[in-house]
């Protein structure tokens, strides 16, 4: 599923854990947030890179560690951070208006995914979604039907630290729903993805959505969980029709809007700079 930020310059939500494998501690970062502590300025480099920029050069160490203290030739100094959830949404490469973390926040809450899911999405976009799924310990098999969407997508996916848990798929997620539906409850989950009883969790940020949500009971295992994002209320209506005609239980489609408080010496009030609208959020689970 596809916010300010630049891919040069840089969250999820782990808990301090190494972005190279969520599941482990200890060994080096994958890539860090540089951030210059007398400015809103902050980069995203690896380890062994450079930071070229007005306020001096510099070389991330190798066996940089968060929190370290690093100074350019200038004596320009930069606080080392470990990338989380919000880091990787501003700092990701785009291609397109991804998705935003509070929709991602309710997704992850309404159906609780969790570590060890299994979850097929369509709609990759820049892969702020699946980035945070994978980085929860799920296992996601993502597709993206523009195949030069879906090369930027993988390289995302390397930065957050998920390219061996997330599969960045090119093509329409329509063409292999038979091969999706039809997986093996006895096979070997580990080397094949698509092996197993079925998917956890569905998750769609496309146009033709519906046509996919009218085959989640068929992808889906009991209890599990289909999440339509949509940008437009024809189509969230038409997932939710679809979702209720599949028979989906507990079939509902809620507007996510967000207002920011003005906090001043006056006193604390809403923002008037508009409504903070993003989209319409359908779910929808297997009995």
């Amino acid at each position: 599923m596809s916010g300010p930020g630049s891919s040069d310059g840089a969250t999820d939500g782990t808990d301090g854990r190494d972005e190279r494998d969520p599941d482990t501690a200890g060994t080096s970062l994958a890539a860090v947030l540089l951030v210059h502590p007398d400015s809103s300025r902050e980069y995203v480099r690896a380890p062994g890179e450079e930071l070229q920029t007005d306020l001096g050069v510099l070389t991330v160490p190798a066996d940089v560690e968060s929190g370290d203290l690093l100074e350019t030739h200038l004596g320009e100094p930069f606080r080392a951070r470990r990338l989380r959830g919000p880091d990787l949404f501003n700092h990701f490469e785009r291609t397109g208006a991804p998705m935003m973390p509070r929709d991602i926040g309710l997704v992850v809450g309404h159906v609780g995914a969790q570590s060890g899911d299994r979850v097929l999405d369509a709609g990759t976009g820049t892969g702020v979604l699946a980035g945070y799924l994978g980085r929860l310990g799920a296992r996601v098999t993502t597709y993206e039907q523009d195949a030069d969407f879906a090369a930027v997508a993988r390289g995302n996916m390397e930065l957050a630290g998920v390219a061996d848990r997330v599969d960045v798929r090119t093509g329409d997620v329509r063409d292999d729903l038979d091969a999706l539906a039809g997986s093996d409850a006895d096979a070997d989950t580990e080397s094949d993805p698509d092996s197993g009883s079925g998917f956890d969790l569905l998750t769609l940020d496309t146009a033709d959505a519906a046509a996919v949500v009218e085959r989640a009971p068929d992808l889906l295992v009991s209890g599990g969980y289909c999440a339509v994002y949509a940008p437009f209320v024809e189509d969230a209506r038409a997932a939710e029709e679809a979702a209720r005609a599949a028979g989906l239980a507990g079939v509902e489609t809620l507007e996510t809007i967000q207002r920011e408080l003005n906090v001043d010496e006056r006193g604390t009030r809403p923002s008037t700079a508009g409504v903070g609208h993003t989209g319409y959020l359908t779910f929808g689970r297997v009995e």
